[in-house]
């Protein structure tokens, strides 16, 4: 398929699907810190957090899934390797490995934020191009993370 099948200008296009497989690769590395979160959380906030990152990491599961069918939809293959996400995902890996619950929360939040400033950087791109199905899409994921993003810092006694 070409973007052009869905009236878009695969020239105009192409910024917003790098863009997204940079996107994709930040958000592989996001879910798996997530899920060392959820394995590996211990101490008294074990209940509330195991719970939490597992909504998260589902949430970020179906997420991946759907930034990649966007990447195929506008004609272009989905990054897809685990090399290509750490070369190009500026959000890095941690051993979660005995971190504390606090630690570990701080981390999800600096992913989110990372991953939100990547949003407005494709939200631009998305206007720019005139792809509303990308902007839409993005639009959405980033106001997922700015609530979890209230509630994370709510939880962990941040302004």
């Amino acid at each position: 398929m070409d973007a052009k099948e869905i009236s878009l200008n695969e020239k105009e296009v192409k910024p917003v699907v790098d863009l997204l497989n940079d996107y994709l690769a930040n958000y592989h590395i996001h879910y798996q810190k997530l899920r060392g979160c959820h394995w590996n959380i211990k101490g008294q906030n074990f209940f509330t957090l195991h719970i939490k990152f597992e909504e998260l990491y589902t949430n970020a599961q179906l997420t991946i899934d759907e930034i990649a069918e966007r990447v195929l939809t506008l004609g272009k293959p989905p990054h897809s390797r685990f090399a290509d996400y750490i070369k190009e995902s500026q959000i890095k890996e941690i051993d979660t490995i005995g971190m504390k619950d606090l630690d570990m929360v701080d981390a999800v939040l600096d992913d989110m934020a990372k991953l939100i400033e990547i949003e407005r950087e494709i939200l631009d791109a998305t206007a720019e191009a005139g792809d509303d199905g990308s902007n839409d899409m993005v639009n959405r994921f980033m106001q997922f993370k700015e609530k979890n993003t209230w509630m994370l810092r709510s939880f962990a006694g941040k302004k």
